[in-house]
């Protein structure tokens, strides 16, 4: 199964996270991301998911990372990650979200998704940082 997400930076090198309101993982937090859905490119499925989970409209810079991960229901589902520095709007849970913030990589809060976790690690190994949050977090 195709899915999307995106890693929000703002100015401050905040992350941009949402709370899940829905099962699996729910009350964890998570990049914005979703599956595709028929005739969305991988692209249009990030943006649109970062509409839907945040309210904000984004602009992608780039891709920076792919990964396939294991899934009870469609068996695998492979996951591209695009990096967004420009986006307009004010941030509010929408969607499958309950709640949506800005985090300082060292103040990341637990991650429902391994792969969300190896994303932002690639993101900050790639921008020249160190990881700043515990592996496991």
């Amino acid at each position: 199964m195709p899915a999307a997400c995106v890693i929000t930076v703002d100015g401050e090198g905040r992350l941009l996270l949402v709370r899940r309101g829905v099962e699996p993982k729910r009350g964890l937090w998570c990049l914005p991301g979703g599956y595709m859905e028929l005739g969305e490119t991988p692209e249009e499925t990030a943006l649109r998911e970062l509409r839907e989970e945040t309210g904000l409209v984004g602009r992608i810079d780039r891709i920076l990372d792919a990964d396939a991960n294991p899934s009870r229901i469609y068996h695998t589902v492979a996951l591209v990650c695009y990096l967004v520095k420009e986006f307009h709007g004010r941030p509010v849970p929408g969607d499958d979200a309950d709640d949506v913030g800005f985090f300082l990589p060292a103040a990341l809060p637990e991650l429902a998704f391994s792969s969300h976790r190896k994303f932002i690690r690639r993101y900050h190994a790639r921008e020249g940082q160190s990881p700043l949050y515990p592996p496991g977090g």
